[in-house]
């Protein structure tokens, strides 16, 4: 299943939930990405601040890039690659978490192809990010893809240290098999993050805001 591909920005939000964020997974009203200077996402990253949750990135803008063609890791050519905005806005989220003083833990976690890949080295640098399988996308799977989505399940479900969040950079679609179709259509656009609280998760891992950090002009979905 590739991504499902839609033209629209995100937009904020009505009243902070008590949490200060996106209407949590699983409730009547819907979830929308919010930007960190906004009253819900400024309460978002205050939470974020004391650590204990999971970041869930995708990968940064592909705009106007060719399609993936081969779904082959390591081929770059055949994949749909990080636009030049993309790449600015990648090294933009690793610059925002730091101006925002969110400790994150090391190292990073992201999945091998390239946007996603190049997404964490940019933020984070290449020395800090490991690379897991178990963050492919969905079409690069194959025969492995319930494991895939059981690793995505893990990652977004394991406990996390007070003080430090986990980040991960992967891909839209895996998310939604996973959470549901809370995050699809125009929810959780490129560059965004899952906000996930491991200690509210169950069954489903409890998302309680989606973040953008380095929001694109007119951005957000490609339409591979």
């Amino acid at each position: 299943m590739a991504e499902a591909s839609s033209r629209a920005a995100a937009t904020p939000i009505g009243p902070a939930s008590p949490v200060g964020s996106a209407a949590p997974i699983g409730s009547a009203a819907p979830i929308e990405s919010v930007a960190a200077d906004s009253e819900q996402g400024a309460a978002l990253v205050e939470r974020l601040r004391r650590g204990g949750l999971t970041l869930f990135f995708r990968h940064a803008d592909t705009r106007d890039m060719s399609c993936d063609r081969s779904f082959r890791v390591g081929d770059r050519a055949g994949q749909r690659n990080l636009s030049a905005q993309g790449r600015l806005q990648a090294q933009q989220i690793g610059q925002r978490l730091r101006e925002l003083a969110i400790p994150i833990a090391i190292p990073v976690l992201a999945g091998p192809v390239y946007r996603a890949r190049d997404t964490a080295e940019l933020a984070f640098g290449a020395g800090k990010v490991e690379v897991t399988d178990g963050l492919l996308a969905d079409d690069y799977a194959g025969a492995r893809l319930q494991w895939v989505l059981a690793e995505h399940r893990r990652l977004f479900a394991a406990p996390v240290a007070p003080g430090v969040n986990r980040v991960l950079v992967g891909h839209r679609t895996p998310a939604i098999m996973v959470l549901g179709q809370d995050i699809a259509g125009d929810a959780f656009p490129e560059g965004a993050a899952l906000v996930i609280d491991p200690e509210l998760s169950g069954a489903v891992p409890r998302v309680v805001g989606i973040l953008m950090l380095a929001p694109v002009e007119g951005g957000g979905f490609h339409r591979c």
